[in-house]
């Protein structure tokens, strides 16, 4: 099912919004211009077993929104010469990246953050602590064999961040998640993390807890928060940060999908993006990111058709992009998230200054691989949080 019929298809699903606010998912939309940022749907419990309503802020793991925070850091990181997002990624690394089958051919960052490097998840792409990344990238199946980097199609691969995020600590000496706190969150006054590493506990308490549309918790229930275990760990090796070498194995920080984040304070990231706010990203980086975007050939995919550098452009293409989201003509920047039954969106218009920042959770799995495109619940929520501010003036 495509996202055209399933747009089509929203008037003959039953209105979450027709049931009492407490049995709804848990569901936040937030609208934002350069001057204010306004929560405009609130509703449904964060934690079903003690029965807490979700607020605005509540922390809530937003999925491949990181990857666009994860950019941000990487610009950030070049602003300051520490490395180069078009250079070989092997000279930071330490060892030799190569596609086997084009081992002659250099992978970059860029590459990496447009998803044609060649990179692929068919090898997987969660690399747990005590395991090696290296290892990991020399299997046949993290690869696409038929064309070098950069000239490789399209192809949304998770596997990309954990090599980014290593470049980035390996250039730095910074672990990423402190990285991405220094360049990102911090200058933002954001409170926010990744796997709940380095989050308050007064911000951890309030966690949204992930179901699944059957009723299962997905992720972020108390046996997903700390004191236990919140990253990735091979079987045998202890579940500490105290050794970790910067530069090994950042995958461990799930930067493809693992920032943790209130709707309030991502609505803050769009404000920056939307002002070109110079803390977090540099006039000339915004201009390589709408260049790339404004250049790239339409993508194969009929969901990922303008995607450059960790940004992804919607609504800017007639069919057969299947982008459709607030559906009002305009073209919106920014990145959609999806996991463990939470989608969610980070979306902007850079000539109007309006955007959005949502999440909402229960949403039903795929029913195939390639179904793509938004889910029905997030197009009505948006849509209707778009709504209500437009009437209410925000």
């Amino acid at each position: 099912m495509r996202i055209a019929p399933a747009i089509a298809a929203l008037v003959m699903l039953p209105a979450c919004a027709s049931l009492p606010a407490q049995q709804r998912p848990a569901s936040v939309a937030v609208v934002f211009d350069a001057e204010s940022a306004e929560p405009i749907i609130v509703e449904g419990l964060a934690d079903r077993d003690s029965g807490r309503a979700v607020q605005a802020n509540d922390p809530v793991r937003i999925a491949s929104i990181s990857k666009l925070v994860m950019a941000l850091a990487a610009m950030k990181l070049a602003d300051e010469g520490k490395f180069d997002p078009y250079a070989d990624v092997s000279r930071y690394l330490g060892w030799k990246l190569r596609n086997p089958a084009f081992p002659d051919a250099p992978v970059t960052v860029a590459q990496i953050l447009s998803h044609r490097s060649g990179l692929r998840d068919g090898a997987g792409y969660v690399i747990p602590l005590g395991e090696s990344l290296e290892a990991k990238l020399s299997e046949p199946g993290a690869w696409y064999a038929e064309a070098p980097p950069g000239e490789a199609p399209f192809e949304y691969a998770n596997l990309g961040s954990p090599v980014v995020a290593t470049v980035l600590e390996a250039a730095s000496g910074e672990r990423y998640d402190r990285l991405v706190d220094r360049l990102v969150f911090a200058p933002l006054g954001i409170d926010a993390c990744l796997n709940w590493i380095g989050c308050e506990p007064d911000t951890i308490a309030l966690a949204v807890t992930l179901y699944r549309s059957t009723g299962e918790v997905a992720r972020d229930d108390a046996a997903d928060l700390p004191p236990n275990c919140t990253f990735p760990v091979a079987e045998g090796i202890p579940c500490t940060l105290d050794g970790y070498v910067p530069g090994t194995n950042a995958s461990i920080f799930s930067p493809q999908g693992g920032v943790r984040i209130g709707m309030l304070d991502l609505a803050r990231l769009g404000q920056a993006l939307v002002t070109v706010d110079e803390r977090v990203v540099s006039a000339r980086r915004w201009g390589q990111i709408g260049t790339s975007l404004g250049l790239v050939a339409p993508n194969e995919e009929d969901f990922f058709c303008a995607y450059a550098l960790g940004f992804q452009a919607i609504q800017m293409r007639p069919a057969p992009c299947a982008d459709a989201l607030v559906g009002d003509g305009k073209a919106y920047v920014g990145h959609a998230g999806e996991a463990y039954g939470l989608r969610s969106g980070l979306w902007f218009d850079p000539v109007g200054g309006r955007g959005i920042a949502y999440f909402t959770s229960s949403v039903p799995d795929r029913t195939a691989p390639d179904e793509g495109g938004f889910a029905p619940e997030e197009v009505r929520l948006v849509r209707r949080a778009m709504g209500k501010a437009a009437r209410a003036g925000k």
